[in-house]
């Protein structure tokens, strides 16, 4: 995945405005000195230094919000340029489309966006709102559609065998490859809903495809640092699952789209989309898909700092995986849900809490159980639940346990194109480096340098 913005937010914004930075200033001034804050001065060079090192006063970053019409809370949110991106409005096709079928459509057409912004969460408190309300509320695909060639239930077979395929990729090789695929198998299943003939019935399962794709996607650009395209995608998962009518999609949708948000420093944003999800449970086919809703939910409640949050989302993740079926009788895209896998979660948020001990114990249970996590099956997920087992071992002190397992981490990385998993690896890298006088830690360091 190529991230296309190459120049500074401020230069894109002058550019697609066809502002000179003199008659920007211009503009900003004057808004600067209709909001009390005085004269500035509007010397062209101002902008050049803004595009440097230079980070505008606060007053005059209130008067430019006030001229793009952003909500100068944004500017506190996040930050210097990146707020300027809320003005380019890329994203509006597939956040504020109908909720339609025509409408989902159109979203999963302009899905790609031309702007990706690494980092960047797209949507505000008030859109994920305004987006759990209406998936709750939309109607799926009604009728037949007739006019271009007719596509039968086989087709839609074939995308279920190709989309199962692509999931057990993205485990072997990473992500970036992966979205490319995802992406493309995107675009064929978005043709044919839009220019192809099929049954109501057909209809339903295409959308149900297209909803896996993108959310499939989505996570892959997640994973490979492209925060703004995954929301963009699982946005657009979210509508095609509600056009095909299929509750345990979109709530899958939502429950990834959960991950994005308790990354990137919203935790209530991530609850709430877990919450609307299970507002659906009795829709819901998957067991495992439930526990793994309770599972996003207490780790966005450990990223809050909300104990006993966590451990009660914690017990309700195990309570519902305890109702689940062989592997076999559940959806394909489960396979990667184990009990194991529960532990690693429950690891991971005990750590992040501050209980090391406790993320032991878990992070224990997670091998030992009778289903396991799978060390195998994905190289990246076991390497980033394998330093946060080294984080609790520093934590706790034990340095050469630590460093031996950053090790593996290593090894385990190797050959698997992950942006998010090498993020990992520098995080422990740099939280090792703390430590350097220890011999172990020193050899690792060594190595890795």
């Amino acid at each position: 995945m190529t991230d296309t913005i190459e120049r500074h937010p401020l230069t894109t914004l002058l550019t697609r405005n066809r502002w000179t930075a003199t008659g920007y200033l211009r503009k900003v001034a004057d808004r600067h000195r209709a909001l009390g804050f005085g004269s500035m001065a509007t010397r062209k060079e101002k902008v050049s230094r803004w595009m440097g090192v230079a980070e505008p006063a606060p007053t005059a970053q209130l008067a430019m919000a006030d001229l793009l019409g952003i909500d100068p809370e944004e500017i506190r949110r996040r930050g210097w340029p990146w707020w300027l991106l809320l003005a380019f409005h890329d994203d509006d096709t597939v956040l504020d489309s109908p909720w339609s079928t025509v409408g989902t459509v159109k979203a999963l057409d302009d899905v790609g966006g031309p702007v990706d912004r690494r980092g960047f969460l797209i949507a505000s408190t008030s859109t994920l709102s305004a987006s759990l309300a209406r998936w709750a509320n939309a109607d799926a695909a009604n009728g037949a559609v007739t006019g271009g060639r007719h596509v039968g239930a086989h087709v839609a077979d074939l995308f279920d065998t190709r989309l199962d395929a692509l999931r057990h990729l993205d485990d072997e090789v990473g992500s970036s490859q992966v979205y490319d695929a995802a992406s493309a198998e995107l675009r064929l299943i978005t043709r044919l809903l839009r220019d192809a003939s099929y049954t109501e019935v057909t209809g339903r399962r295409l959308f149900g495809s297209a909803a896996e794709a993108s959310r499939l996607a989505g996570w892959c650009a997640y994973d490979s640092g492209h925060t703004a395209s995954a929301e963009r995608h699982f946005a657009a998962s979210l509508r095609a699952a509600a056009s095909g009518g299929d509750a345990t999609t979109g709530a899958t949708a939502l429950a990834f789209w959960a991950n994005v948000r308790y990354s990137n420093h919203d935790p209530r944003g991530a609850v709430d989309m877990v919450d609307g999800a299970l507002d659906t449970r009795r829709r819901i086919i998957s067991p495992r898909v439930v526990a793994m809703l309770h599972a996003r939910k207490a780790r966005a409640h450990s990223t809050a700092g909300d104990a006993s949050d966590t451990y009660r989302a914690l017990d309700a993740a195990f309570a519902a995986y305890d109702r689940a079926g062989p592997a076999g009788e559940d959806l394909p895209g489960m396979y990667w849900l184990t009990h194991g896998e529960l532990h690693q979660v429950a690891a991971s948020s005990a750590l992040t809490l501050g209980k090391p001990g406790r993320a032991l114990e878990h992070f224990d249970a997670a091998l030992a159980h009778h289903d396991p996590y799978d060390t195998t099956g994905e190289a990246r997920g076991a390497a980033i639940y394998l330093a946060r087992r080294a984080e609790a071992h520093i934590a706790l002190g034990d340095l050469d346990t630590a460093a031996g397992i950053a090790h593996q981490v290593v090894d385990m990385m190797g050959g698997v194109d992950s942006a998010r998993g090498c993020a990992t690896l520098t995080d422990l890298r740099d939280t090792l480096g703390a430590h350097r006088n220890a011999t172990a830690v020193c050899d690792f360091l060594d190595r890795t340098g």
